[in-house]
């Protein structure tokens, strides 16, 4: 025995013995699957059925509990289901405090840590009741109306799948996470038609219907992480049509004394984790169209954003690591029947991986310094299409954008600011507003229409008078296009306008973009 597991046995014997009391003393007695239901109450024809996986969450479960209570579809209405994953705390003894007080709140305690939510889940799954379901974690919460929004779309459509907004919630901002699930308000619509649909594939603010679970079988992989990426690939991918709503359904708390699973699993746990899941998708056979979208979340985002394109890889000394790992996951594109860099939405992601085959690790740590670091990147016109300037001089000195706007002009009204702006880019027939939003709370925002002068210029007119109704606090600006897409207006000079004894300050940010501060 090493010293660490004959210095740590004791503590281990002792937890052990602790637990076995506990559970004798509440008479649990655990089913050949390894969990215990203390109810009796396992029926119903409710609306909805809620799953709650909770370990360790004495902290923050009475709050998400609790949302789940006062929603305006009625609780009565609602089955949770809250299945415990051999808590140490005091998280059991609250769930059955309000299992005491509510006949359709269901614990479910498992005989032994699992280690993930998926195995919580799945139990979840199969308990449930309702003629929907969904997923909140225990440190989260749902809007009041929020199970009521979703019902009632999925209700009016027959859908088999609704999403709704999720709300970031952190120290000083409130974010919109996932924007193109819920940019609008959309009833049946075919999924495969918004191109970020695999970008954002955690449980928050969907529902689904349960026969429709049960009878695919759909679970949870049992992983560490990405087991609710590969569960939401799955429901997905079997959807004829989806449906979505602008309405906020759920808050996701990332507080500084939060502390998740993920934080806790390093970049190449979570690395090989979806290297399982490109594995998985590439074996489902899909239609190819369906294949390159899920497989581009993987490879763009999950294995280049964010094993690249983070600070983290720029102050490690073990770069070889993150180097032999990309290996690995380019290893898995060897039997593609196409190149799966065509459809990235980053081209110079493309440039990324191409350095990488021709084995120049270097020139990525400085392309990675650049993306990073460079705040005012350079940009040239070419033929009428965008292009950033990168740090080569051979083959790779330029990379597409897809869209790129830049300030011309601007002129001090009596009762606006009239913006004058160049746009370039492949979309431009898909811009919908100028938008103004709260950098620390996305969920305050004006939209202002634009209008086309001629060729490539634009123009938007803003309101004085519509700015001094806004909260004193600084807000980002950007011409909405896709529905979703944010285009950030690059600018280098300065205004401000008094008004109605308010300070209206149009200003540039560190990146060059337009910007506007109120106090």
């Amino acid at each position: 025995m090493s010293f660490l597991n004959r210095l740590f046995s004791p503590v281990r014997k002792e937890r052990e013995a602790i637990k076995e009391d506990r559970d004798n003393k509440l008479n649990y007695q655990y089913n050949e699957k390894g969990y215990y239901i203390h109810s009796s109450n396992l029926d119903g024809n409710y609306k909805v059925t809620v799953v709650m996986p909770v370990y360790n969450a004495e902290d923050t479960m009475k709050n998400a509990i609790d949302s789940v209570i006062n929603q305006t579809i009625g609780f009565e209405n609602i089955q949770l289901i809250i299945v415990d994953d051999q808590s140490t705390d005091s998280s059991r003894s609250i769930i059955v405090e309000y299992s005491e007080q509510y006949q359709n709140i269901i614990p479910v305690f498992l005989k032994d840590n699992t280690g993930s939510p998926a195995t919580p889940r799945n139990i979840g799954i199969e308990l449930a009741t309702g003629k929907y379901i969904t997923f909140i974690d225990s440190d989260d919460w749902f809007s009041k109306n929020g199970l009521k929004i979703l019902y009632e779309i999925l209700e009016r459509t027959g859908d088999n799948y609704a999403i709704g907004k999720t709300i970031k919630v952190e120290e000083k901002k409130m974010e919109v996470t996932g924007e193109y699930n819920n940019c609008a308000t959309r009833d049946s619509i075919d999924p495969f038609t918004i191109p970020h649909l695999f970008h954002h594939l955690g449980p928050t603010a969907r529902m689904m219907r349960t026969s429709f679970i049960k009878e695919k079988n759909f679970r949870f992989p049992n992983m560490k992480f990405a087991e609710d990426k590969q569960f939401f690939i799955d429901v997905l991918t079997n959807c004829s049509s989806i449906s979505t709503s602008k309405e906020v359904i759920y808050y996701a708390n990332r507080l500084k004394d939060n502390k998740s699973l993920t934080t806790t699993t390093s970049i190449f746990e979570k690395t090989d984790s979806n290297i399982k899941v490109i594995k998985y998708v590439i074996e489902k056979q899909l239609p190819e169209n369906v294949e390159k979208m899920v497989l581009n979340r993987l490879y763009e985002f999950d294995c280049i954003t964010r094993l690249f394109n983070r600070h983290h890889f720029l102050r490690s000394d073990k770069k070889d690591n993150y180097f032999k790992k990309f290996s690995e996951v380019l290893r898995t594109a060897e039997e593609l029947r196409y190149d799966f860099t065509d459809n990235f939405f980053e081209p110079w992601h493309k440039v990324l991986v191409s350095l990488f085959k021709e084995g120049r690790y270097e020139d990525i740590v400085t392309l990675i310094n650049w993306s990073l670091k460079d705040n005012t990147k350079e940009t040239i016109i070419k033929n009428g299409l965008p292009y950033y300037r990168l740090p080569f001089n051979d083959q790779y000195q330029f990379a597409r954008i897809n869209m790129l706007a830049y300030h011309t002009t601007s002129l001090k009204e009596k009762e606006h600011l009239v913006l004058r702006f160049n746009i370039y880019g492949d979309q431009i027939n898909e811009i919908n507003s100028f938008t103004i939003r709260q950098r620390d709370n996305e969920l305050n925002e004006i939209e202002l229409p634009i209008r086309h002068i001629q060729d490539h210029t634009y123009e938007v007119k803003i309101p004085y008078e519509q700015l001094v109704e806004l909260s004193s606090s600084s807000y980002a600006t950007f011409i909405k296009y896709a529905l979703y897409r944010k285009l950030f207006i690059k600018m280098d000079t300065r205004r401000i306008v008094n008004h109605d004894k308010r300070k209206i300050d149009f200003y540039t940010t560190i990146g060059d973009n337009f910007a506007i501060s109120i106090k």
